[in-house]
């Protein structure tokens, strides 16, 4: 039986394409279609805006879906969450639901909004927010371009930022940051507990997560004599321990570990210096632990 997985239209739609695509699954759909096609016949693919993914997990419509813990959280869905998987629109850094005034406001802690206007599209999520406050705001719904509603329409607004840019650009300053949130892997709980359905889910978390790892690291490769060996292997840290062959001849060894991408310009000059000759760096697609 086909698992019926639910992937975000939208902001997450290229970055969860691409995702997938390093995880070994070609997903493609055209620009009018929600039904994405996938080259695998034990998955069937539904294209859908993050915000009602979760309702249709837990209604058992989506076998498991992929979309942000903030629309989980705000939707109060009771489903099964397989695991994080650390990407967003822009980064892999989580996105936040932020408190934002324009600049010039006198608003400066959630205080101030007693009897304010709020515009936001996580309605639940602020008034929750306000009530854990003790604070009584009006909260209205936004359909969209909320930042430009203040100060004209409305006096704050609740809005997800990844890097902070577009506040910037409409001249918003952050008065709180609400929610940080974070892109998850859900699934139904009946789907969950099916033996043949959880080991598919699990498969795909496996390769998901194996992917992602991959994304950060690389593999560097080098040769050293063996009288450099112990000081070569010494600057490779590897995710254990590195990877010593001898190489064909005498006095000879091949040396290789994975290695976090952001470390590498300071490793290979260190290999450089250790007595390392013939240093490749080649990127992954996945790792698995």
């Amino acid at each position: 039986m086909a698992i019926v997985l639910g992937l975000p239209k939208g902001s997450l739609q290229d970055s969860t394409f691409a995702l997938f695509k390093r995880a070994g699954f070609n997903v493609s759909c055209s620009s009018r279609s929600y039904i994405p096609s996938i080259d695998d016949e034990e998955i069937k693919c539904r294209l859908l805006r993050p915000q009602e993914m979760s309702r249709y997990v837990e209604l058992g419509l989506l076998d498991a879906g992929i979309c942000g813990y903030d629309w989980v959280y705000e939707n109060g869905s009771d489903v099964h969450e397989i695991c994080e998987l650390n990407y967003s629109k822009a980064t892999s850094n989580p996105v936040r639901w932020v408190l934002a005034v324009p600049n010039d406001s006198k608003i400066k802690t959630v205080k101030d909004l007693e009897g304010k206007r709020i515009s936001t599209e996580a309605v639940g999520l602020v008034k929750r927010y306000l009530k854990k406050n003790g604070v009584k705001a009006e909260v209205e719904f936004s359909w969209g371009a909320t930042e430009v509603k203040a100060p004209e329409l409305v006096d704050a607004i609740v809005d997800l930022t990844e890097t902070g840019s577009s506040l910037r650009a409409n001249n918003l300053r952050i008065v709180d940051t609400i929610l940080t949130s974070t892109t998850r892997f859900i699934a139904n709980k009946a789907s969950w507990k099916d033996k043949a359905k959880r080991a598919k889910l699990e498969q795909l978390k496996m390769l998901l997560v194996g992917a992602l790892e991959a994304q950060r690291r690389v593999l560097l490769k080098c040769n050293a004599p063996e009288k450099s060996l112990a000081k070569v292997t010494k600057v490779l840290p590897g995710l254990h321990a590195p990877t010593v062959n001898k190489l064909h001849g005498e006095g000879w060894y091949a040396v290789e570990a994975v290695v976090e991408e952001k470390t590498v310009r300071d490793i290979i000059p260190a290999l450089t210096a250790a007595g390392a000759t013939g240093i490749i760096e080649l990127p992954l697609n996945k790792i698995i632990f």
